[in-house]
């Protein structure tokens, strides 16, 4: 699988190479900083237009207000937008000796969504929770409950509104085609009369899965916190450059291999939490991060490209005791580590 997404993504030719400044982010950019050799050949594309979406995805929302309905309370996200920006707070030290990324300095985790449009899911998935789910417009006007053992109707509303949200209470999963997700779902028209389903959940929790689905969570934990920050600058890219109008990036091996909950062990939430908000950067940009399963597939699909990680490599290193930052300063030569942050200029 990991085969597949990375000779296909070679073969579309997917590196992103830059996004320019927002005129609300006030704070360092948030740029995409191309992967050319050596990290030397870098060239930018024109600055991206403002996008709402992408604000809504970049600022780090009070949770009330992330689970609010999209459109429900504009007015407040605006202000915060104004308020607020990203800036990706660098090592306080230059790059270590050798290949050793220095670690930035440490600091709270940023709250940040990501929508995980669920393109495995059949036309017409089989919807529900495992407890008391609500099923509301984009007003977060609620249209339908129910329990653990109901599924919602879905294809008479969606005929009249234009998007619907499924949630559940805590302690409780989503479930879609069987399989269980962290989050919201949100409902929209899909092609032929079918649903097409995005997860809306918090960034952290998306790369918690990505770990378990990219890498065997009985490898070596630095060979998953590797992964984890790879992972995390990825998604990242494609949050600033979303691949529809309606979310950031699919859950297929085109993008990163994302299967909610089911990917999500002790070992992958380590990885996670004890790099939350850690990613590669270069000269103030975020990192698409590349990588694929081994060194021959690395030099196949990613050579022409430049810098790319090959993930049983990462495990190998990790055996030989090297740590996150050092496998990562192997195979990204020239990037640096960064950790996002919340906070004015």
């Amino acid at each position: 699988m990991r085969q597949q997404r990375q000779l296909a993504c070679a073969a579309a030719g997917r590196l992103i190479r830059g996004l320019g400044q927002h005129p609300i982010l006030l704070s360092a950019p948030l740029a995409l900083a191309a992967l050319g050799a050596g990290f030397a050949a870098q060239a930018l594309l024109r600055p991206a237009p403002p996008d709402g979406d992408l604000l809504d995805a970049l600022i780090a929302q009070p949770t009330q207000m992330a689970r609010s309905a999209p459109q429900a309370r504009r007015t407040e996200l605006d202000a915060a937008l104004a308020a607020r920006s990203i800036r990706a707070e660098r090592a306080a030290v230059p790059q270590a000796s050798g290949r050793t990324l220095a670690e930035p300095a440490a600091g709270p985790a940023l709250a940040l969504e990501i929508r995980v449009a669920l393109l495995k899911l059949s036309a017409n998935p089989r919807l529900g929770a495992s407890g008391p789910w609500s099923l509301s417009d984009r007003s977060g006007r609620v249209l339908q409950s129910g329990g653990a053992d109901q599924v919602p109707a879905l294809h008479a509303l969606l005929a009249s509104e234009p998007e619907l949200w499924l949630q559940t209470g805590p302690g409780d999963q989503l479930l879609a085609d069987g399989r269980p997700y962290d989050g919201r779902f949100r409902l929209l028209r899909g092609g032929g009369g079918g649903v097409q389903v995005v997860n809306h959940l918090a960034l952290e929790s998306y790369i918690s899965s990505v770990v378990g689905g990219e890498m065997p969570s009985s490898w070596n934990i630095e060979a998953l916190r590797a992964q984890a920050v790879a992972a995390r600058s990825y998604a990242m890219a494609h949050m600033a450059r979303p691949a529809d109008r309606q979310w950031h990036l699919g859950d297929t091996t085109r993008w990163q291999n994302y299967e909610g909950l089911r990917n999500v062990s002790g070992p992958t939430r380590q990885a996670t939490a004890s790099t939350a908000g850690v990613i590669l950067s270069y000269q103030g940009g975020i990192v698409e991060s590349l990588y694929a399963a081994t060194q021959q597939i690395v030099d196949e699909a990613h050579g022409h490209l430049g810098a790319s990680m090959s993930q049983n490599g990462a495990q190998d290193l990790a055996q030989q005791g090297l740590r996150y930052n050092q496998i990562l300063g192997h195979y990204y030569q020239g990037a640096s580590l960064a950790r996002l942050q919340a906070g004015a200029r």
